[in-house]
């Protein structure tokens, strides 16, 4: 399986560095630099994907809409991780409550959820899909460190060692082998 991940174009809260979790947060007009931005990367997306998700939450269902597609279905093992009373807050306050653990064992952290059920998600969308040969996802910043950490490292463990920033695009593969990881997982 192919995944091509996106992550949605940038919110008013994004803007503030807020973080927004599961609150429904509409994407900012669009401007000439992320026009620009969404061109460079459609050049670099198949001509045709087996699959095309969003989460059910309003801001990569519209950066879908922007990327030109209209015929997505929304899957709720994508959405963001419920950042519980840290939404509508800065990051960084989470990041100094949580210090050590969001960088090294954020599976401890409970928030809203438990982050260790976000990666459960997430292993749950990857045995659900493992026979799509390529799948377009537009998704969030967690969900998507999470399966790149997951890939990577076989962990969720070094997600918040990563960054995805709005609107960027990354492809990961997963072989079979990796989907059975994963089931001992779940």
């Amino acid at each position: 399986m192919e995944l091509t991940l996106i992550r949605h174009l940038p919110t008013e809260w994004n803007k503030k560095g807020v973080l927004q979790g599961r609150k429904d947060i509409p994407i900012l007009e669009l401007n000439n630099k992320d026009k620009e931005d969404i061109e460079k990367n459609k050049k670099m997306l198949r001509p045709k994907y087996s699959l095309i998700l969003t989460s059910t939450l309003t801001r990569t269902q519209q950066t879908a809409i922007a990327y030109g597609y209209e015929n997505f279905e929304p899957e709720p093992l994508l959405n963001e991780l419920n950042f519980g009373e840290f939404e509508g807050k800065k990051k960084q306050h989470l990041i100094e409550t949580y210090q050590n653990l969001w960088f090294s064992n954020p599976g401890e952290i409970v928030l809203g959820e438990k982050i260790a059920d976000l990666e459960k998600r997430m292993l749950a969308f990857i045995d659900k899909y493992k026979d799509y040969d390529s799948m377009l996802v537009f998704g969030h910043g967690s969900w998507i460190r999470a399966c790149l950490a997951y890939s990577k490292f076989g962990t969720i463990n070094k997600m918040n060692q990563l960054e995805i920033k709005n609107n960027q695009m990354l492809t990961i593969g997963f072989r079979e082998e990796e989907y059975e990881i994963g089931r001992h997982h779940i």
